[in-house]
């Protein structure tokens, strides 16, 4: 496969991923985003209640950058 494209349908994607969500997302798997690591390195998001929806896909530095932002609480105000 050559390298994942923003926009790509996820479905489109290696069977093979493995897809994870938090597990603060509630039980029937409607309110929360997937993340699995392309053979490249790099992360593809999905939303879970379109799994064959496009994927976007980031680096790793770029899925750090977020995480920890959102452990310093720099996008609580979004969710207030």
């Amino acid at each position: 496969m050559d390298k994942a494209r923003n926009g790509i349908p996820a479905g489109e994607l290696p069977s093979s991923l493995t897809w994870r969500k938090s597990s603060r997302s509630g039980p029937n798997g409607g309110n929360c985003v997937e993340l699995a690591e392309l053979p490249q390195g790099d992360i593809a998001v999905r939303n879970s209640r379109f799994p064959e929806g496009p994927a976007l896909v980031y680096t790793v530095a770029e899925i750090r950058a977020l995480v920890e932002g959102a452990k310093d609480g720099e996008f609580d105000d979004l969710i207030a």
